[in-house]
């Protein structure tokens, strides 16, 4: 497993906030959910995304947008038309005088609007909790993302379209699934561009060095390592292999080993009733007060303490907000 895959092998998106998106000019809808990530396409018309304090971004049909969380933004007809509602957390909208509008901007299922026939047209999936995408992700990730879609060729997208209003059994679950395809499709094409500015450990993996130690720490995070026993597998001494690492990863490769094996165990702390110990052993710890201790020196909690947090805020399948966690709790 190279870097990118370990990183791509994240997303989980659970009772993700979906929707289609139908508006007629002038239209303005201010964004302040805290959602930890968002991805719009546009299938109709244009639409502008307006960070605060960065520059607006016009989308056509075909481009993409990830909107990284929790900074708000405004999506408009025009950068220039102020806000006419707010999303607020877990995906309620109120006028800004407070007034709630679910009910009379409902167009359907999963579609939301001013009007029925309106130009402009975007697909909208929001993932609910921080914990569903992966802080490793999101760190990779500038606070808007934009792929016109000219520049790459993405067919989940009409899939996202074709499904997003169907009401059938179990429909959540086939959409969860296709947003995170999606999402990993977007990123992998966002990294893959010559003016992406892809983080360290993704421009290391062609070193012939750096990135065969990276792919062995990423097929083995639990092997007992060491920077000698890394260097020997890599075909270097230990002191090219430390400097070499540091200078193109940004840090040193123990240091890294450490944050993988971790968020491994946080997606095992979450996703599985298997014991601290249990755990430990699996991402490469001796023993439960090993493992437990490196958790909470890097984490802030203990893996029981994060586990017991995670699961008391998992958002219902059918569309229940999750209620607001502490992103130092709940960072993968």
């Amino acid at each position: 497993m190279d870097a990118l895959a370990g990183l791509l092998d994240g997303p989980r998106a659970r009772g993700a906030f979906l929707l289609r998106m139908v508006m007629a000019p002038p239209w303005s809808v201010r964004v302040e959910d805290r959602a930890p990530l968002s991805l719009m396409c546009v299938t109709r018309g244009e639409a502008w995304i307006v960070p605060d304090g960065g520059a607006p971004v016009l989308l056509r049909p075909g481009d993409l947008a990830l909107a990284r969380g929790p900074a708000p933004y405004t999506v408009a007809a025009d950068p220039g038309v102020p806000p006419q509602s707010l999303i607020g957390p877990g995906g309620t909208c109120r006028t800004l005088r407070g007034e709630p509008l679910e009910e009379t901007m409902c167009l359907g299922v999963r579609t939301w609007g001013n009007a029925p026939d309106g130009p402009d047209s975007l697909l909208v999936g929001t993932y609910r909790m921080e914990s569903e995408v992966g802080r490793r992700l999101l760190d990779a990730l500038p606070p808007l993302l934009h792929l016109p879609g000219d520049s790459w060729s993405c067919p989940l997208t009409p899939v996202l379209e074709d499904e997003i209003d169907r009401d059938a059994p179990g429909q959540s679950v086939v959409l969860d699934r296709v947003l995170d395809l999606l999402l990993v499709a977007a990123v992998r094409a966002w990294f893959a561009r010559p003016d992406a500015a892809a983080p360290a450990w993704y421009r290391a993996q062609g070193d012939p060095v750096v990135g065969t130690a990276l792919r062995l720490l990423h097929d083995e995070p639990a092997h007992p390592w060491t920077v000698a026993s890394l260097a020997a597998r890599a075909g270097v001494s230990r002191a090219a292999l430390a400097r070499r690492f540091a200078e193109l990863v940004g840090e040193p490769p123990m240091t890294y080993l450490t944050g993988w094996r971790l968020a491994l165990a946080a997606d095992l702390l979450r996703e599985s009733d298997a014991t601290v110990e249990r755990i430990a052993r699996q991402v490469g710890y001796g023993g439960a007060f090993a493992f437990s201790a490196a958790f909470k020196r890097v984490r802030g909690v203990s893996p029981q303490e994060y586990r017991s947090a995670y699961a008391g805020r998992l958002p219902e399948r059918h569309g229940s907000s999750p209620s607001p966690v502490p992103a130092s709790t709940l960072s993968p």
